[in-house]
C-alpha cells in the first residue's frame, strides 16, 4: 500500500504533515527492515504513527552514533534535539518534519510525553557511559531505549484489555529485543567503545572488556567468550517468555504485526546459537526468505483479523 493511501487512511490531511510523515516512512524503510516488515502488517490507518515513532527514535540513535561527530559536538545536537522536542510539544507544533509527525502522534494517541524524556535520558547516556557493571546498571539504559519504544507504540496498537495492563510486557517486548540487538551487535559496539553486556556476569566466564576486543581482533570468539554470549542469549530468552502473553493482550488487529516482529527477532537468538555465539567475526541476519516465510502467514491472519 502506498504511503499516500496510508495517509488518507489516517485522517492525515494537510500538505505538510503529510509530507513529514512520509519522511518518517522513508526513515523506517532504510534503516529497520525487519521493523520496517512488521509494520506493513498494520491497518493502514495505524502505519503511519509508527513510522513517526521510529523516525524520531532512528534520528536521535544516528546522532549518537556518527562516527564522524566528537562528542561535545554530539552533545550539543542532541541538546538541540531535546530542545526543539519541548518546544514543539509546548507549542504543538514545529517545522521540523519528524518532530512534526512525532506531535501529531502523541497528541492523536495520547501519548505519556515522559516516555520521551526517559528516552532522551538514554541517548544522552551513550555518550559517556561506555560499560556496565550490572544488570541492575544496563537496566537503567535499558528502560529508556527500549522499553519506553514499547510503551510508546502499545496506544497506536490498541488492546483489548486496559491499557495500563498491557503495559509491562509491551515494555518487556522492547527490552527482548534491544538484547537481541545487544548479543548480535557485540562487535559492532566494540567498535564503538562500548560494551552493553554486564561486566560482573562477563567476569563469572573469565572475560572482560580486552578479552571481548582480541576475540574481535582474532575474528573468532574463544569458549569463554562463547560461555558468556550463551548466558545472555538465555536471558533474553527469558525476557520474551515474559513479553509472550502481552500479544494477546494487544487488538487483534495488531497481533499479526507485533507476533512477526517477536518471531523475527527470535530467530536471530536461533542464528547466534548455531553460531555457536560466534558473533565477533560476523553479523547474523535473517534472510529475505525466512522474512517471508514468517510474514506472508501473518499477512492472511491480518486481513482476516480486519475483516472480522
Amino acid at each position: 500500500m502506498s504511503a499516500e493511501r496510508e495517509l488518507d487512511a489516517a485522517g492525515i490531511t494537510a500538505p505538510a504533515l503529510r509530507d513529514a510523515y512520509r519522511r518518517c516512512r522513508e526513515l523506517n524503510a532504510l534503516h529497520g527492515r525487519t521493523y520496517y516488515l512488521a509494520t506493513r502488517l498494520l491497518s493502514a490507518e495505524q502505519r503511519p504513527a509508527v513510522h513517526a515513532l521510529y523516525g524520531f527514535a532512528r534520528w536521535v540513535d544516528d546522532v549518537v552514533d556518527d562516527v564522524h561527530s566528537g562528542l561535545d559536538d554530539k552533545a550539543a545536537a542532541l541538546g538541540a534535539i531535546d530542545a526543539r522536542l519541548q518546544a514543539a510539544l509546548a507549542a504543538g507544533a514545529t517545522d521540523d518534519p519528524v518532530l512534526a509527525a512525532l506531535i501529531d502522534t502523541v497528541h492523536r494517541y495520547d501519548i505519556p510525553l515522559q516516555h520521551f524524556q526517559d528516552f532522551m535520558a538514554s541517548m544522552r547516556m551513550d555518550l559517556t557511559v561506555t560499560d556496565y557493571a550490572t544488570y541492575e546498571d544496563l537496566g537503567k539504559y535499558v528502560h529508556g531505549s527500549a522499553a519506553v519504544i514499547g510503551l510508546q507504540v502499545l496506544p497506536v496498537l490498541g488492546t483489548s484489555v486496559p491499557r495500563q495492563e498491557a503495559e509491562p510486557a509491551a515494555a518487556a517486548l522492547g527490552v527482548a529485543f534491544q538484547l537481541t540487538n545487544f548479543i548480535r551487535d557485540v562487535g559492532e559496539d566494540l567498535d564503538r567503545g562500548r560494551v552493553y553486556l554486564p561486566a560482573d556476569e562477563l567476569a563469572e566466564h573469565g572475560v572482560d572488556r580486552e578479552r571481548l576486543m582480541h576475540a574481535r581482533a582474532q575474528g573468532h570468539a574463544d569458549p569463554q567468550v562463547r560461555a558468556a554470549l550463551r548466558d545472555q542469549v538465555r536471558r533474553a530468552r527469558d525476557v520474551y517468555t515474559r513479553a509472550w502473553p502481552g500479544i494477546e493482550m494487544l487488538a487483534p488487529r495488531s497481533r499479526p504485526c507485533v507476533l512477526t516482529a517477536y518471531r523475527l527477532y527470535g530467530r536471530i537468538l536461533d542464528l547466534v546459537e548455531s553460531a555457536d555465539c560466534d558473533v565477533l567475526s560476523r553479523r547474523v541476519v535473517v534472510s529475505n526468505g525466512r522474512r517471508l516465510a514468517v510474514a506472508l502467514p501473518a499477512l492472511a491472519r491480518a486481513v482476516f483479523a480486519r475483516a472480522a
